[in-house]
């Protein structure tokens, strides 16, 4: 005869929870069993290893990007890069990035210190235990601030990624402990994960926890759309009309679109667009130098598209797309607001160029990012979960990060369907 078992006694609980505790900590503590190589610079790694584990993973662990990033990068990030061996083969990648957050990040422009609501205070002024006014806080990042998505790690093909957690997790611990010299780093981040990715919850008994952010929306583009006029015939026929009257509305104002080749002799102009949109965001961790989209056009090549809205000699608006294997990438975007103010729908119609480019590449998906939520659902694009995992270097500040966490907001898509309810067969 089965006996119910009886619910575990508050104390038992207490004492399960603090055998847990010790546990993860033992397994901290412990070495993983990988061998790693770190380096400041991405030279100073074994090419041919690094690119046998980093073609596996994103755009952004080319070698030739990581380059940009160390000479034209924001001055307050410092790269450090790691490979992880299992028998002397290469069986991960990290590119970390080192970054010092003040007050002035997580405040808008002009806004006065305390006045800016900001959701990631709660998490940096009450560990850190300092006046937001005062906030120094250098982070390591696993990932790319420059970027959204998972786009600070990768792993050999054929490998399980949630075996090779503890390694990532031990050369983060390892680049945090050899760094005090640029300040202690509190705060570990690994950035941007999704449900695409496997073997997360490895990085629980390390206790990093999870927080959810924005989500990335992503428009799926149909193989049979050949042309951006196949994506417009796609659409209903209140948002074709609405993407015609963009035309209309910047044709009769005298602008153009064109795409720009040669961006150095712009540098300063796209900067000073680019400004006008990055200064207007509450999260502002790293600013791009003005070089820094210019040198990546030039490393890039034919992975990599500038279109530009031009109104006589002036430039009044530019979007950067980039090809990521099968996803492209909707990357930096600028524009005049006092043109935009005039009426002129300059951000949307460069969204609408970075579809062109998209499906002009035979992507099979674009990456719109985790701004301006509406008119990226409006094209079609739906949000795809995205997630930051953090913890603290002080045990007992990731217990109190278990409730900041949940409690912290983010903005959620809205729902649209911009697409006809029966497509034709031409697009789908």
């Amino acid at each position: 005869m089965l006996q119910n078992s009886k619910p575990a006694s508050p104390l038992n609980k207490a004492a399960a929870a603090i055998r847990d505790l010790h546990a993860r900590h033992e397994e901290r503590h412990r070495p993983s069993g990988f061998q790693f190589a770190f380096a400041d610079r991405i030279d100073f790694l074994n090419a041919a290893a690094w690119d046998s584990v980093a073609t596996n993973g994103s755009l952004f662990l080319r070698r030739e990007v990581l380059r940009v990033i160390e000479q034209h990068g924001p001055n307050n990030l410092v790269p450090r890069y790691a490979m992880i061996f299992r028998d002397q083969k290469p069986v991960a990648t990290l590119a970390a990035q080192l970054v010092t957050v003040t007050n002035k990040h997580l405040l808008k422009e002009g806004a006065p210190a305390g006045k800016e609501r900001n959701p990631l205070k709660r998490v940096f002024k009450p560990a850190a235990k300092v006046a937001t006014a005062n906030l120094n806080e250098p982070i390591l990042v696993a990932g790319n601030l420059m970027s959204w998505g998972f786009h600070g790690i990768a792993f050999a093909p054929g490998e399980n990624p949630a075996a090779l957690w503890p390694g990532v997790a031990e050369a983060l611990y390892r680049i945090r402990r050899a760094e005090r010299l640029l300040g202690q780093a509190n705060f570990v981040l690994v950035k941007d994960l999704t449900e695409r990715e496997s073997g997360l919850e490895a990085l629980r008994r390390f206790s990093y926890r999870p927080l959810a952010t924005e989500p990335n929306m992503v428009l799926a583009l149909h193989p049979a759309w050949r042309s951006y006029e196949d994506y417009l015939g796609a659409l209903d026929a209140k948002y074709r009309r609405n993407a015609k009257d963009q035309v209309k509305k910047l044709t009769a104002a005298g602008c153009t679109m064109e795409t720009l080749t040669d961006l150095a002799p712009h540098a300063n102009r796209l900067h000073e667009l680019y400004l006008a949109v990055h200064q207007n965001a509450a999260v502002r961790l790293v600013t791009l130098p003005p070089n820094f989209i210019p040198a990546l056009a030039r490393e890039l090549h034919e992975n990599f598209r500038c279109t530009v809205v031009r109104r006589g000699e002036a430039l009044l608006g530019f979007v950067t797309t980039l090809r990521d294997g099968d996803t492209a990438i909707a990357y930096y975007i600028g524009f005049d607001r006092a043109a935009a103010a005039e009426g002129l729908p300059i951000y949307l119609r460069l969204l609408h160029a970075t579809i062109a480019d998209a499906i002009s590449w035979g992507c099979s998906r674009l990456s719109l990012g985790r701004t301006a939520l509406e008119p990226k659902a409006a094209l079609g694009a739906k949000p795809e979960a995205m997630c930051v995992w953090l913890r603290h270097r002080v045990p007992a500040m990731n217990w109190m990060l278990r409730g900041v966490l949940g409690a912290v907001p983010h903005e959620e898509a809205p729902e649209r369907n911009p697409f006809k309810a029966v497509l034709d067969s031409k697009s789908g």
